[in-house]
C-alpha cells in the first residue's frame, strides 16, 4: 500500500508547499536542515559571541574562533555572513532531535524568524515527510 505522505526534497524548492497558518504545528522541521546564514547580531543574541567581542574584534577573527570551535561552517568576508555548523545528520545544532522543535526559539536568528517569507522560494516551505536520500555530504559506505 502506497503512503499518502508527501515527500519533500529540501534542496528542490519546486517540491515545497505554499505556507499557511498552522502548517508548522505538524511539521518535522525540514527548514531546520537547510544552511542558516546569520549576521554578527544573531550570534550575539544566540550567545555564541560576547557583545564586547562583537564591538571590538574584527569579524574575520570572530569567524576564525567560531570555525575552530565547530560553531560555523563558512564565513563570507565580503558580506560578513556566517553559516552555522550543522550536526552530521544535517539538522541545525539548535534543533531538538526528539521533539523536532527549536531549543533557542526566542533567540533564533533573523533568517529563521523571516522564514518562509524570505527563502529560496518565498511564501513556501519544505513541509512534508523527509526525503530518505542521504545528505549530499554523507560519506559512501
Amino acid at each position: 500500500m502506497k503512503s499518502s505522505i508527501y515527500v519533500v526534497d529540501v534542496d528542490r524548492p519546486d517540491t515545497w508547499t505554499r505556507y499557511r497558518n498552522g502548517l508548522c504545528d505538524t511539521c518535522m522541521a525540514n527548514c531546520c536542515t537547510m544552511p542558516v546564514e546569520v549576521k554578527l547580531g544573531d550570534l550575539v543574541r544566540l550567545g555564541l559571541v560576547d557583545p564586547f567581542e562583537a564591538e571590538h574584534e574584527a569579524p574575520k577573527q570572530i569567524a576564525k574562533r567560531l570555525s575552530k570551535a565547530g560553531l560555523i561552517d563558512h564565513f563570507n568576508f565580503k558580506h560578513e555572513i556566517f553559516t552555522l555548523a550543522r550536526r552530521a545528520s544535517g539538522d541545525c545544532r539548535f534543533l531538538d532531535a526528539q521533539t523536532r522543535r527549536c531549543t533557542v526559539y526566542e533567540k533564533r536568528p533573523n533568517t529563521c524568524r523571516k522564514h518562509p517569507q524570505v527563502s529560496p522560494r518565498p511564501g513556501h516551505c519544505p513541509y512534508g515527510a523527509r526525503s530518505t536520500r542521504p545528505p549530499a555530504t554523507a560519506p559512501d559506505n
